[in-house]
């Protein structure tokens, strides 16, 4: 990836600071830290200049003056060749990445020993140790793509050990289909609904068979020749590439189109296999969670599940016209 930043433009910030301000010492040293500044010398910092720096630089050295010490930001233009590859240097997070990688490593070793509660905090917080990482990499260091391919890894690996049952993904593409052709039909799926059962059979009663019944399995090995299976091996309606069930249904029916769907679909996907997690996933996690153990009875769990769907549909559809 391209880095927004380039090696021709610099902001430094000259700073000194009262003795007797020991708060506002603290301040200082955990905004520079935040931002990801370079230390030239004690009270010089250094950012490359680009995405609102200048502003949070500035808003800090007036800070800096109205708690009694002296602040001035400079812009430091046209830096030779050396100077250039020098100041990026400093910006290198390759080794912060690798230790990343490091304790994504651990935890995929520990996985089958970690309760799934202590194994969910746990790639949450490596996620959130990526993103702040990546927040601060002005440069797109080396190590970047191989530790979010890694954590997307571990975080798959995990969440199909919680699951010995979950879906395989197939290759190939999605295969359009006309509604008129699916509707009043059986539908049947794993039992004890979970994300994107739960998504899929909203979206299947709500979208495409408004008079759709369902079958809930034991085994995938039950389901009936004339009901269309969804989210296992072998189903009409599974994982196909990187697509979990839900997102597959929807290019399967022409449901693309409606933005709120698809953004409800990253969030499925999101909860159901993992990647770069979304603000409103952990919510919807919690309360699915809670609905799932209060109800033992999938019919009820469904219903139950899909007024909150229901919901965050509406609150991304009308978010589309604020």
């Amino acid at each position: 990836m391209k880095s927004a930043f380039n090696s021709e433009k610099w902001l430094a910030l000259v700073v000194s600071l009262p003795t007797a301000n020991a708060t506002l010492r603290m301040r200082v040293w955990r905004a520079m830290k935040g931002l990801g500044c370079a230390v030239l010398r004690d009270g010089v910092y250094l950012l490359p200049a680009g995405r609102g720096l200048r502003q949070a630089l500035r808003m800090h050295a007036e800070d800096i003056k109205q708690g009694g010490g002296s602040a001035y930001l400079l812009n430091v233009s046209n830096p030779s060749a050396e100077e250039k590859s020098d100041f990026q240097g400093l910006f290198d997070r390759s080794e912060d990445y690798f230790k990343l990688m490091g304790q994504v490593t651990k935890f995929k070793a520990a996985i089958g020993s970690i309760d799934a509660a202590a194994g969910r905090r746990q790639i949450k917080a490596l996620w959130r140790d990526f993103e702040a990482l990546v927040a601060l990499d002005y440069f797109s260091s080396r190590g970047k793509v191989e530790a979010d391919a890694l954590l997307t890894e571990a975080e798959s690996l995990f969440l199909a050990s919680l699951s010995a049952d979950e879906p395989k993904a197939v290759p190939g593409s999605v295969t359009l289909r006309d509604a008129a052709d699916y509707q009043g039909r059986f539908w049947a799926t794993r039992r004890h609904l979970w994300v994107d059962r739960m998504a899929s059979a909203w979206l299947i009663r709500r979208f495409i068979d408004p008079e759709a019944r369902f079958l809930w399995l034991e085994q995938p090995e039950d389901c009936p020749e004339d009901a269309l299976g969804f989210d296992f091996d072998g189903a009409e309606f599974t994982h196909v590439g990187q697509q979990v069930t839900f997102e597959v249904l929807l290019a399967s029916f022409g449901l693309e189109a409606d933005q709120a769907l698809m953004k409800l679909g990253t969030l499925v996907h999101c909860l159901d296999v993992g990647g770069m997690p979304m603000a409103e996933a952990a919510g919807l996690e919690m309360v699915l969670g809670g609905l799932r153990v209060s109800q033992q009875d999938d019919d009820a769990l469904l219903s139950a599940a899909g007024g909150v769907f229901d919901g965050i549909y509406l609150n991304f559809k009308t978010g589309e016209s604020r």
